[in-house]
């Protein structure tokens, strides 16, 4: 055969499946060529939406945390004046019941000191009366004997 014939014939025989794969074939090709790139795309889109939404994320986080911080603030100074109400209160109670221990106890101390004047003032006239008679050699009577006692009692 005659080797330009055949380079024609093979040339023909090459634009010939040439032209059916770009007539039937390419467009294929190409299609899926295109979802490709559309779906590379969009996960591009997906994944620069998902940054944005994890650094929104982040923010709020932060602020949450900034909130949850102030309020813990806020609940340590409630805690704080409400301790220092509660220890107030109780040097208050302490000093009123210590004030009430100390009057009972300045009114027990009175109440034993007038026992102890009145035992005093018995014994005290019963003596002076037993003076007063061996002085006298007589018996005092009880008018005399409350007028003397009263007499010793404003002396004392």
């Amino acid at each position: 055969m005659l080797p330009n014939l055949t380079l024609i014939v093979q040339g023909i025989a090459f634009f010939a499946v040439a032209w059916l794969v770009m007539k039937f074939g390419w467009p294929h090709i190409i299609r899926a060529i295109e979802e490709r790139q559309q779906k590379i795309a969009e996960g591009l889109a997906a994944a620069d939406n998902a940054r944005k939404d994890l650094a929104q994320a982040q923010d709020k986080a932060g602020e949450e945390l900034k909130a949850a911080r102030v309020k813990a603030n806020e609940i340590i100074d409630q805690a704080s004046a409400r301790a220092s109400q509660l220890i107030e209160a109780a040097k208050l109670e302490a000093i009123a019941e210590g004030n009430r221990q100390k009057a009972q106890a300045d009114a027990e101390i009175e109440a034993t000191a007038n026992r102890a004047r009145e035992e005093l003032r018995r014994q005290v006239s019963a003596l002076a009366v037993s003076g007063a008679e061996k002085l006298l050699r007589r018996e005092i009577n009880a008018a005399d004997h409350k007028e003397l006692i009263d007499e010793l009692a404003t002396q004392l």
